[in-house]
């Protein structure tokens, strides 16, 4: 960054006259022509030497123009507040869901822990056989063997999150999966919020400096005009130079036109035009990504909104599913067979459930990412910033 800042700093200064400031002191011998004899002599002259390139044809302009858009498009590069703030979401929703995962089985377990009491109580009672005692068993051990790997991920997400917060590794204050609501999208995204986007933005930029690029080389082909003045003052001792000197001064002007080593500058227009030429095809290639990336993004959320109203469906019928396994099982109208299927089946549910939601709000954060940041519906509200304000700082 500094750099380019020197550069543009640089190109700025071509734009205003040059002024210049010398003190010299000579000592010369030489030999008087009538006598032969040798003659010293001393001179002190002190000046200044004011120039100006006349920037007629935008040379110069254009060139400070190019190092100017160069260094917009650095500072936009440079610009990671939307990295960091999309990166922060998608860690603290990933550790929600996880949260939310860990619930869910723990839930799970207890309820298989009742069921496996129940099998153990009407096995006792000689009322059901050791094979129900052992599924129950089964399954509530392979529901406890799951709550570990959970827990772990947890404290990694936790580790992750923290030193991305820029905080050391450790618990991370939060809410509850259940808190995060996936946003309402408005009816209509207008595509100029594309333009703050930082690719973007740095593309545009480069493309512009890439054409004042342009304009300044082609500009080097035509006649140049320098104007210069100089003022002077000489005398042969250095007080009188101060009291008394001798004053002289000078103006002048010139104009150079390039003659033998056109072809070499017409050679640096064709090398300006084709780096235009690539930085409009990076431009061009930059905004198609990002329309890529909104539209993935978009028909992303649809896919999972709909996919959750689904499995949120499916997720009370597998209860009620297995309220009424277990009342028949109890009654003694089934095996514990239609028991198991029915946990499982709640259990694959309530996790998928989980998930989605989770791919939702993730795609969500993806869509405040394509489109540079968040966006506003027609009353005014704010949205798509919500979670990436708030997150891990509950």
């Amino acid at each position: 960054m500094n750099e380019y800042q020197a550069r543009a700093y640089a190109a700025d200064s071509s734009l205003f006259p040059s002024l210049d400031a010398s003190l010299t002191g000579t000592r010369a011998r030489t030999q008087s022509a009538a006598t032969g004899l040798p003659i010293h002599s001393t001179l002190y002259k002190g000046g200044l030497t004011a120039s100006y390139d006349v920037d007629i044809w935008g040379a110069n302009r254009s060139a400070a123009n190019a190092a100017g858009a160069s260094l917009e498009a650095q500072k936009a590069a440079a610009a990671a507040n939307l990295s960091v703030a999309s990166s922060v979401a998608v860690g603290y929703v990933t550790l929600l869901s996880l949260d939310e995962q860990l619930r869910v089985t723990q839930q799970t377990l207890t309820s298989r822990e009742d069921a496996w009491h129940l099998a153990k109580r009407q096995f006792e009672t000689g009322y059901t056989s050791r094979l129900e005692l052992m599924q129950a068993d089964s399954e509530l051990r392979s529901t406890r063997a799951q709550i570990p790997p959970l827990q772990h991920q947890i404290a990694q997400q936790e580790n992750a999150l923290s030193v991305l917060l820029g905080d050391n590794p450790g618990a991370v204050k939060r809410g509850e999966f259940a808190q995060l609501t996936p946003l309402r999208l408005p009816s209509q995204l207008p595509s100029t919020l594309l333009n703050r986007r930082p690719d973007i933005a740095q593309a545009d930029r480069q493309l512009v400096a890439a054409d004042a690029t342009l304009a300044s080389s082609q500009a080097q082909l035509l006649p140049s005009i320098n104007l210069t003045a100089t003022g002077s003052l000489q005398d042969r001792t250095l007080p009188d130079l101060l009291d008394n000197p001798l004053r002289l001064w000078s103006l002048g002007g010139s104009i150079l036109a390039p003659l033998l080593n056109r072809q070499a500058l017409n050679a640096q227009v064709d090398v300006s035009m084709a780096q235009r030429n690539q930085a409009l095809y990076s431009y061009e290639k930059t905004v198609r990504s990002a329309f890529k990336e909104v539209n993935d993004s978009l028909d992303a959320i649809s896919r999972y909104g709909e996919q959750l109203t689904e499995l949120q469906e499916q997720e009370t019928v597998a209860q009620e599913t297995l309220r009424i396994a277990q009342n028949r099982y109890r009654n003694g109208y089934s095996s514990y067979l239609d028991v198991l299927d029915a946990q499982r089946t709640l259990f694959s549910t309530q996790l998928s459930v989980v998930q989605v939601k989770n791919n939702l709000l993730l795609a969500q954060i993806d869509l405040y990412r394509a489109l540079g940041g968040g966006w506003s519906d027609s009353s005014g509200a704010k949205w798509g910033s919500v979670i990436c304000n708030n997150s891990g700082r509950q």
